[in-house]
Order: C-alpha cells, then sequence, then structure tokens
C-alpha cells in the first residue's frame, strides 16, 4: 500500500480549499469513507486531507452516575459517547482512524488558534494512535492558494504544544466549574420539585450574569430627579441654527421660566468666536471584537451572528481568519497585491486605484496584537458566486475599514460662537468636513454630521426666537446591548475572543436575561443571589480575570497546567460543601423561580375584558389542548377565553396589533415562516380580509 501524508482539517469547507490548493493540477478527487468527505490530492507525494466537525472530543466524568456532585475525576472520550444528537461523530472519529493506519505523515492543518490546536492534537492522540508527537503543523491566516502552500511547504516542525495546553486547560477549567455547579443548581431544584429543569452557570457565565444584574438593579432602583432644559433658535442672515443654552440642566422651574422670560425674541451680542481645526486619523483594523460590534451597530446582527458569517467568509477564502485579537496588518499580506485584486470590482474600483496611487502604502494600527493572526482584512478573492446579503454587508465592511486604515486624516472644522442675550449665554456650534481623508473610503459606515454655520463674527446682532423649556427627568443608566456586553467582557478580561458570544447566547438559552436591551429575568435575579451567597467564587469577575491570566502564563510557558487544575480544585471544595449543606434552601428558592419565569414566558399581554387579569396561553388539564385564557378565570372573575392554533409552536410577542390594539402571538409551523397572530374575533383586519 501506498504510504502518503494524512493532512487534518477543523470543516469540510476548509479540507476542500486545502486540497484544491495542494493538488498540483489543482483538482483532487473528492471521496466518502462511511459517509464522511475526504480529498486525495497528488503534490510531490500522495495527501489525504480529512475534515473534522470543529471538536470530536470532549470531557466526561470518569466514572459514576450524573445525580451527584461534586466531580474532580474526568476524562476525554468522543463526542458521541457523551453527547445525545451526536451519534454522527462516530463515523468521523472511525474514518481517521482507518486512514491513518497507512499514513507515514501527519500534519495538522486546523485553524491556528487554542480552539483549532486542541481540535487537531485530539484527533491526532486519539483517533491516530498518538501521532501528536511526530505530527506537523500548518499555520496560515487565510485560505488563499499561495498562503496554503506556503504552509504545507514551511511547516512548524512539531504541533504548538503551548496554546494545546492553554486549551486542554481551559476545557479542563471550565468544566470542573460548569458540571460542579451546574449540576448542583440543577439537583437542588429537581430534588425539591421532583422535576427536571436545566439550569447552568460557568467561569464565564457567572460574572457576565453578575454584572448584567448589578445594571438592572440599579435601573430598577432608580429614582428620576426633575430639571429643566432650554432650547432655543437663533436667526442669521434668514438661516435659523439651534443654540444650546450655557447650562444643560436647570434644577428648578423658577430658574427655567425666569430665562424664557429674560430672553425670548430678544436679541443678543456675540462675544466670541472660536474656530478650530481638526484632524480625525483612519479607523484602526478590525480585531473580531470591534467587527462584531461595527455589524451590530450597523446591521443589528449579534455578535454570535456576526461571527457565523464572519466564519463563511473566511472559509470562502474571502477574508483572513475571523477569530483574531489583533490590530495590527502586517506588510507581509501585501497590500498592494489585495488592492489590485479588490480593484476588479466596480464598486472598488475608483477608491482601491486612489490608495494605489500613494507613494507608500502605511496602516494605521492600534495596540492589541496576537501572535497565531494578523488583524481581520479581505484577501483580495472574488466572490466565486453571488453573497447572500448579511455575508454581503460584512463583507463590504470588512473590505471598506481595510481601504480606511490607509487613507489620510480626515480634516474638520469645528465653530463654536458665544451669543449673550441679557446677561444669560447661548451657544452656536457648527461643524463641517474640509477634507474626507479616509471617510471617502469608509463610506457609508462614517457617522459624520454637518452643521453648517452662515457667516459670523463678533459683535454681530443676532435674535433667539422659539425659547423653550422642557420638563425632563434624569435617566437611569442604559441597559446593555449585545454589542456593548461583548465590549464590557472584553474589558473585564472575562471570556476568550471565540466563546464570548457564546455565553451571551446561553444566557438567553437559559431564560436569565431577555429581550436585545438585555433585561434580566426573575430566574436570573434568583440565580445570582443563590450562587452570590453559596457560590460566590462563580460570579467573581476577578477569578475569572486572574484564571484567564494562567491560561496565557501557560501559552507563554511559564505555568503548567496540573498546577492550574489542582488550584481550582482547591477552590471549588468549600463552595460546593456550603451547597450541599443548604441544599434544601436553594432548591425551593430555585423552583419558585422557575415556576414565575415560567408563567411569565406564557403571558400574552393584558386581558382586554375584565383590565385587571393577563391573558395567557394555558394547557387544559383535559383536553391537553392549547389556548388563551385570563388568569383572573381561576379566581371566578374572568372567563375570557381565545382559541389557538394546535399545530406547531406558539410564543408571546409582547407587541399589540396595529389594526385593534390586542396583543398577539407568534405561530410557527416548521413547513411555513412565521406569523403574528390577531385573536380578537373582532378585529377590523379580520373584518376587511373575509370582505375580500
Amino acid at each position: 500500500m501506498e504510504k502518503y501524508t494524512l493532512i487534518v482539517t477543523e470543516k469540510p469547507d476548509a479540507a476542500k480549499r486545502i486540497a484544491q490548493a495542494l493538488d498540483s493540477q489543482g483538482k483532487p478527487k473528492n471521496l466518502k469513507e462511511n459517509g464522511v468527505p475526504y480529498f486525495v490530492a497528488q503534490r510531490d507525494r500522495k495527501l489525504v486531507i480529512v475534515p473534522a466537525l470543529g471538536h470530536l472530543y470532549t470531557i466526561v466524568h470518569e466514572r459514576g452516575k450524573r445525580n451527584y456532585y461534586p466531580v474532580f475525576n474526568f476524562r476525554w472520550t468522543p463526542r458521541h459517547l457523551a453527547e445525545r444528537g451526536a451519534k454522527a461523530i462516530r463515523n468521523w472519529v472511525e474514518t481517521f482512524s482507518k486512514l491513518s493506519h497507512d499514513a507515514d505523515e501527519f500534519v495538522s492543518a486546523c485553524d491556528y488558534d487554542i480552539e483549532g490546536s486542541l481540535i487537531g492534537y485530539c484527533i491526532l492522540k486519539y483517533a491516530c494512535d498518538n501521532k501528536e508527537t511526530s505530527a506537523k503543523r500548518m499555520k496560515f491566516s487565510t485560505l488563499m492558494k499561495s498562503e496554503l502552500e506556503q504552509a504545507y511547504e514551511e511547516p512548524l516542525p512539531h504541533l504548538d504544544f503551548a496554546l494545546i495546553e492553554a486549551g486542554r486547560t481551559r476545557h479542563e477549567v471550565d468544566w470542573l466549574y460548569g458540571i460542579n455547579l451546574s449540576r448542583a443548581l440543577t439537583l437542588a431544584a429537581r430534588r425539591w420539585s421532583g422535576r427536571y429543569s436545566t439550569l447552568s452557570t460557568g467561569r464565564v457565565q457567572g460574572p457576565t450574569l453578575q454584572f448584567l444584574t448589578a445594571r438592572e438593579k440599579a435601573i430598577r432602583s432608580f429614582v428620576p430627579t426633575p430639571y429643566w432644559e432650554i432650547n432655543a433658535e437663533a436667526e442669521i442672515l434668514n438661516s435659523v441654527i439651534e443654540a444650546q443654552y450655557e447650562k444643560k440642566r436647570i434644577a428648578t422651574r423658577a430658574e427655567a421660566d425666569a430665562v424664557v422670560r429674560a430672553c425670548a425674541n430678544k436679541s443678543g451680542e456675540v462675544t466670541s468666536v472660536d474656530v478650530r481645526t481638526l484632524h480625525q486619523k483612519p479607523p484602526i483594523p478590525f480585531d473580531v471584537g470591534t467587527l462584531q460590534r461595527e455589524a451590530y451597530s450597523f446591521f443589528g446582527y449579534t455578535p454570535r451572528r456576526t461571527l457565523a458569517i464572519a466564519q463563511r467568509l473566511y472559509l470562502d477564502a474571502l477574508i483572513s481568519y475571523p477569530r483574531t485579537s489583533s490590530q495590527k496588518l502586517p506588510p507581509i499580506i501585501d497590500y498592494k497585491k489585495i488592492l489590485n485584486s479588490l480593484k476588479r470590482k466596480p464598486a472598488y474600483k475608483k477608491l482601491a486605484s486612489k490608495l494605489l496611487e500613494k507613494e507608500e502604502l502605511k496602516p494605521r494600527e492600534g495596540a492589541k496584537e496576537d501572535p497565531a493572526h494578523p488583524a481581520v482584512y479581505p484577501t483580495g478573492k472574488l466572490p466565486e458566486k453571488p453573497l447572500g446579503i448579511p455575508e454581503k454587508r460584512v463583507w463590504d465592511l470588512i473590505v471598506r475599514r481595510f481601504m480606511a486604515v490607509f487613507g489620510d486624516d480626515a480634516l474638520k472644522e469645528s465653530l463654536k460662537a458665544r451669543l449673550e442675550v441679557n446677561d444669560h449665554n447661548f451657544f452656536l456650534r457648527g461643524r463641517r468636513i474640509l477634507k474626507e481623508g479616509w471617510m471617502d473610503f469608509y463610506k457609508p459606515y462614517v457617522r459624520a454630521e454637518e452643521v453648517l454655520m452662515p457667516p459670523i463674527k463678533e459683535g454681530d446682532n443676532v435674535r433667539l426666537r422659539n425659547v423653550i423649556q422642557e420638563d425632563k427627568f434624569t435617566c437611569p443608566p442604559p441597559r446593555y446591548n449585545p454589542s456593548s456586553l461583548l465590549k464590557k467582557m472584553e474589558e473585564l478580561g472575562i471570556g476568550t475572543k471565540a466563546t464570548r458570544a457564546d455565553i451571551i447566547q446561553t444566557l438567553y438559552n437559559r431564560g436569565y436575561v431577555k429581550d436585545e436591551r438585555i433585561a434580566v429575568t426573575e430566574l436570573g435575579f434568583d440565580v445570582i443571589e443563590i450562587l452570590g451567597k453559596y457560590a460566590s467564587i462563580v460570579v467573581s469577575a476577578k477569578l475569572t480575570q486572574e484564571l484567564e491570566d494562567k491560561m496565557e502564563q501557560i501559552q507563554n510557558n511559564r505555568m503548567n497546567r496540573e498546577t492550574v487544575l489542582a488550584e481550582v480544585v482547591e477552590q471549588l471544595k468549600p463552595q460546593l460543601e456550603q451547597f450541599k449543606e443548604n441544599e434544601e434552601r436553594i432548591g425551593e428558592s430555585l423552583t419558585k423561580a422557575i415556576k414565575r419565569a415560567q408563567t411569565q414566558e406564557r403571558i400574552v399581554g393584558k386581558c382586554p375584558n375584565c383590565g385587571t387579569g393577563d391573558l395567557a396561553i394555558i394547557y387544559s388539564r383535559t383536553t391537553r389542548k392549547r389556548f388563551i385564557g385570563c388568569t383572573n378565570y381561576f379566581k371566578g372573575i374572568c372567563k375570557t377565553s381565545f382559541p389557538l392554533p394546535q399545530r406547531g409552536t406558539v410564543k408571546p410577542t409582547k407587541s399589540n396589533c396595529k389594526a385593534c390594539g390586542w396583543p398577539q402571538v407568534l405561530v410557527w409551523l416548521r413547513s411555513k415562516r412565521p406569523w403574528n397572530l390577531c385573536f380578537n374575533p373582532n378585529c377590523s383586519l379580520k373584518a376587511r380580509r373575509k370582505k375580500r
């Protein structure tokens, strides 16, 4: 049997790209083994390129049942032996094992980061019979042919063991926290109520929920304070300009009334005019966090969705590896080559040509650096097929950001004029763009609104009109959204660039938070209160930061995995003992919280008939059919009820019908798109449809 090189990749799309790049004819054979696709390429020798499906291995309890804690003994095992719904993984593991028998060289070509390194290591160690020590490592940041060829011809002599150790430690630490504390919560609730509900927490999830809860408490306990604001309009050469009063907030109505009386329809003198020219530097290249925040800001995409879109663009070789914390673009990526390729697309031709005329292409860079990958950038490759709208938007954002970092400073002019009216000062502010510079390349993703001012100089007389006082109240701190929460997690140093978006989604999935402007549910409050009382380390951002630092030290060979795991076990033991001692009390609190959360999830809106009860989705105990009924029914006060479709999923929308104002529900049949249902039998929209 001819010997060959076995190349391990992370995903099927990546395997295909690598096979096409490395095959001398660009036409590798596409084969299957037990339903698992793989590729055979011919180069200097035969290459067999086999994809994984992300992590094929996971951590499980070494032995014992699931109904107790603490557990500290674990092992790595194929996912199909540990997870329901992962049966297909068995075929992938067996395929790697079978194809490794006739291989005499092994190469990991998984993504060059902690997760990719760990995926390749586990496959080579467990499925390929301990080939991790002899395997080589391909390192690349794009799936472009030239870079993949270079990565194959000049591989690292061995696997990146420091990254692997950091990855193993992170997974094992997270497992120790997650399995023990999640099991403690779930078992406490089940032993009290006799019913199973999925509850979870973890090393990153706990602190994230903790500072969301702190913000929610600040919002709920906030007492608004009244204040007054003065707004005015100034007439200058037949133009009307907004004038801002010198005090942003006025403490009393009497003072605000006095300002209006003294200044309304009065003329004042311009006592000073301050004109300044400002240089605004170009933006810095995208790391994964800034990309996620910009995509949320402009398109409303959650961080998790943006990462998924960027991953698809990477697998299509349109952008570099997105899971990076770098804000630097090294010259080795060849700026001119990328711009010359982008120039072939009409939308970028003029902008790319303009940059190529510069004597030197020097990007503005940020401070953060990632040893594994540069900042996110377009490879220059144009799409081979039409992109979906999300992919097209994110790719365009990345392309324009890349071009903008090479642009010149934007030049802006700001004008601030002081207007004195009866001993009161107002300010007139104008701003305009003198030179667009980098902004020309980043359109339409530039926030720069101009306020043009007519000519004005010291000594001019200006009349105020429409001087108005507005009654206002101070506002509570704003709620986080997925984008600002991601930024907060970055600032606190909890989670990683690859996991933060998933942690946020988990909080939604568990019912701990809700809505785009993130509000903590009563269940979330109760979980944090219990953890804070009986397992305070799991909600400590400081502890999580310290653990992240230790992971980095492992990655830099300054600390070993065994030491970190031993410390974690010692930290967990007393917390779990305290939890066990109070398990009955905890179970009662959690059960009540779960019931409240489940009830709240079924509330559709206020009952339009009695006005005091809530309409809720209810299941009949006798027929098991669902309907909408008033919660006052059980009190004998209101018998309002409405039928519902019995097929599909029905959820409250928290919105009202535009025609009649009644609350609506969302109905989703798998074969159809979801739609909003107004269940008001007398809704005018229904009457109009019947007439048609």
